[in-house]
């Protein structure tokens, strides 16, 4: 139901949002936070939503029933946790909060590879274990960010945030990859094969689809420059585990950054704890207190958009609007 019916529409969202976020929403509606993420809990709880915020993946028979949801909206940019045609097919708009974590994301990349560099993990393992002397040792094989040579696949709004720090704060030279054809001041635009033979670090920010799925396999690892480094922080089935285990292994990767993986949680077991070379973050680099506000702040915006009986600002999914009209006239 709408706002102004009599009754009072829920807003599920599968994660709690933050403060300033749910504050837009009370009183607007029933916020409701899922009380577990197993599918059959999401599709019992979901489908007596108008409208779903989602952190976590949505089983896509949760939109074969539920006759009051209007809208899916994503906390954030990615929009492959929400089954796109499922979701199409029974007339729920998609929406999502583009650029709202896309500083927080490039901060999270110029970390990672700093600390890749520097060879951050052996020095402070070293440093506990082993002495200050052992530890300072690494220093010797440690480089400078300035003059290094970045590669960016992928040329949205992280892409472009990645790209102005890089250049503008630590002097590096910028190459980029994007499916469609871009421009940016400073940037050069290569094919992907030639990106990756003349990066120092190659940084993945490209959305997963069906062209991206296993976009870095064996092939285009050995086209990387020998000792670069590879930062995932996109979707983790655009690399082939296994093709880049095997790089680690013989040396030509030198190390990598991944905070996404094919499966979540990441096995405790998983080969790639075992690297000293490789910095495992649990897919939190579009995550701070203030990047939650912002996409918390977004979505709850677009919610009360659309229980209005607005059209989302950022609708992902035009093509589901006569159906969704059909459903909820203007």
């Amino acid at each position: 139901m709408s706002i102004g019916h009599n009754m009072r529409p829920t807003i599920y969202s599968t994660h709690k949002l933050h403060p300033r976020a749910e504050e837009i929403l009370r009183g607007k509606g029933n916020l409701v936070v899922a009380s577990s993420l197993k599918d059959d809990v999401l599709i019992e709880e979901g489908r007596k939503a108008d409208v779903i915020i989602v952190r976590a993946p949505l089983p896509p028979s949760l939109f074969s029933d539920a006759p009051r949801l209007r809208a899916a909206i994503r906390h954030g940019a990615g929009i492959d946790m929400i089954p796109y045609e499922e979701a199409t097919r029974a007339g729920v708009l998609i929406a999502n909060v583009p650029g709202s974590n896309s500083q927080t994301v490039a901060e999270h990349v110029m970390m990672v590879s700093m600390m890749l560099l520097r060879r951050f993990r052996m020095v402070d393992s070293d440093l506990r274990g082993k002495g200050w002397l052992t530890a300072r040792e690494h220093s010797n094989d440690g480089h400078d960010i300035s003059g290094k040579t970045i590669g960016i696949v992928g040329f949205g709004n992280i892409g472009a945030a990645i790209a102005r720090i890089a250049r503008h704060g630590f002097g590096m030279n910028v190459l980029a990859h994007n499916r469609s054809q871009k421009e940016a001041d400073g940037v050069e635009f290569l094919e992907l094969e030639a990106l990756l033979s003349r990066s120092d670090i190659t940084v993945l920010c490209c959305p997963l689809t069906a062209e991206t799925r296993g976009l870095i396999d064996a092939r285009r690892i050995a086209l990387m420059k020998p000792g670069s480094f590879l930062i995932n922080v996109s979707r983790g089935p655009v690399v082939v585990d296994d093709a880049l285990i095997a790089a680690l292994q013989s040396g030509h990767v030198g190390g990598a950054a991944l905070d996404v993986f094919a499966e979540q949680p990441l096995a405790p077991t998983h080969p790639y704890f075992g690297f000293a070379n490789v910095i495992i973050t649990p897919h939190m680099a579009g995550i701070t207190d203030e990047s939650m506000m912002r996409m918390g702040i977004g979505a709850a915006q677009e919610a009360l958009r659309v229980l209005a009986g607005d059209l989302p600002a950022n609708l992902r999914n035009p093509e589901a609007i006569e159906l969704y009209r059909k459903r909820y006239p203007a």
